[in-house]
């Protein structure tokens, strides 16, 4: 059974930057996909960022130059590195993983809350 783990929210303000950590437990890590979701109050759930096993990146425009995602394979994590935050990136961040053969993220963290103040 997949597990992931997230840490590394809390408060900032604007401008500052934060690093989200999330660690993958119970299979092969190398074989998922990870990605990062937020959902801020009243809205709905986005993806954020995603890294292949490989390595390749997707970024939603809206983070896009400001945040950076990055998997070690030796620690089983995946790093969002953020930068230049704003007030509207305020979320809780969730952690999934999905199986690089599957079309769905099957396995997501309990959440992170991230606030920007302005």
């Amino acid at each position: 059974q997949v597990e992931v783990a997230e840490s590394g929210g809390g408060l900032v303000q604007a401008g500052g930057s934060l690093i989200l950590s999330c660690v993958f437990y119970g299979r092969t890590f190398s074989l998922y996909v990870m990605g990062w979701f937020r959902q801020a109050p009243g809205k709905e759930r986005e993806l954020v960022a995603a890294i292949t096993p490989g390595g390749s990146t997707y970024d939603a425009d809206s983070v896009r130059g400001r945040f950076t995602l990055s998997r070690d394979h030796a620690q089983n994590t995946v790093y969002l590195q953020m930068n230049s935050l704003k007030p509207e990136d305020t979320a809780i961040y969730y952690c999934a993983a999905q199986h690089h053969s599957s079309s769905t993220y099957d396995y997501w963290g309990q959440g992170s809350q991230v606030t920007v103040s302005s």
